[in-house]
């Protein structure tokens, strides 16, 4: 029999939204240690909101949102309210009943900003990392670390000369035509009008030079997982500070432990440093100058294993790129895209850990 082609309704209708997102979908594992790690941080949310006053958006609930936004690649805080109006997966996620009103988008941004007072980006990564049953797929003595570029959200037009005025011009417009050929620019000299902390940066030798911060990330090389981010203005030297940064703190230890890392770590003061901490220093040698990384360390076989298991980092930048949609950040300033660039790390560690759960 054919069915009719109109649509049904009732007086009254009642949804359950448990019963509608199935039993396996794989956001109710992710929901569960999201959730377990916000509960953790319970004390650093009570800290930053005043005991009286009108109620705002919960920080549970921003978060959740935040990460949906990574999962699903949004590109936008208004697209983002827009599915959280009709998507019942996502209404459930978050914490939203059926009836809820969705938040105006410029509302949800200003709540979220209070976020980046607290770190609460990079507390939840590590609220995460230490839920009983996830802290047991860590490796405490192998790790690996890189650095990949975050584009920033300004255009090369905006890059003026410091001491230029920068007050729109009288005509043309806020984009007018611009002629770059034969200017010398650079960052001792010139500074974004858009976004003062990108700074200009080429790859390499022949390349064009973008806008950009340097994203950092220490990997833990059991299971390929985050463990600790940095994002910083771009330098000669960024990638090898911020590397120091996030391994001393799991170097004070009797055990040595390794770092691995491509040959641009393989500086002969960088691999001191790290000898000097109990750190061995397990980064691919550069064989264009003389190497700082001899016999010593190439003789073991865990050195062999460290060079591979290294690229897995990569995996992980290619996630946060393409479908957190870090490519090219969508916020301006250090502390917003650090504060994007951790959330979307924690992301990816969350995505991978009901797989690897449920294998351990």
């Amino acid at each position: 029999m054919r069915g009719t082609d109109e649509r049904s309704g009732s007086l009254f209708s009642f949804v359950d939204l448990e019963v509608r997102v199935p039993k396996d979908h794989p956001l109710r594992a992710i929901r569960e240690i999201a959730n377990g790690a916000l509960s953790d941080l319970n004390k650093d949310f009570e800290a930053m909101y005043a005991s009286l006053g009108r109620p705002s958006i919960p920080p549970e609930k921003l978060l959740r949102a935040s990460l949906l936004q990574a999962f699903y690649t949004i590109r936008s805080e208004r697209q983002l309210m827009e599915r959280l109006e009709f998507d019942l997966l996502f209404r459930w996620f978050v914490g939203l009943g059926i009836d809820d009103a969705v938040w105006d988008h410029s509302v949800f941004s200003k709540n979220r900003e209070r976020l980046l007072e607290g770190e609460i980006a990079a507390k939840f990564m590590v609220a995460v990392l230490t839920q009983p049953n996830v802290k047991q797929l860590l490796s405490n003595d192998h790790f690996s670390v890189d650095g990949t570029l975050v584009e920033a959200w300004a255009s090369m037009k905006s890059l003026k000369p410091k001491n230029e005025d920068r007050e729109p011009p009288a005509s043309g417009g806020r984009n007018k035509e611009v002629n770059f050929r034969g200017e010398k620019r650079s960052n001792q000299t010139h500074a974004s009008t858009s976004d003062p902390d990108a700074m200009l940066y080429r790859k390499g030798s022949g390349m064009e030079a973008k806008l950009c911060f340097i994203g950092h990330a220490l990997m833990e090389n059991r299971n390929g997982l985050f463990v600790d981010t940095r994002l910083t203005r771009v330098s000669g030297h960024a990638e090898r500070l911020a590397a120091l940064d996030m391994i001393e703190p799991r170097a004070d230890r009797p055990q040595a432990i390794t770092l691995g890392g491509d040959k641009g770590f393989d500086a002969a003061d960088f691999v001191m440093e790290l000898r000097e901490i109990n750190v061995t220093p397990h980064i691919a040698r550069n064989t264009t100058r003389r190497s700082a990384i001899d016999g010593r360390t190439t003789r073991h076989p865990g050195y062999v294993a460290s060079q591979r298991i290294r690229k897995r980092i990569e995996e992980g930048f290619g996630w946060i790129k393409t479908i957190a949609g870090l490519r090219k950040t969508k916020y301006r300033g250090l502390e917003k895209v650090r504060w994007a660039f951790t959330l979307a790390a924690a992301a990816y560690n969350l995505i991978r850990l009901p797989k690897l759960m449920a294998t351990a």
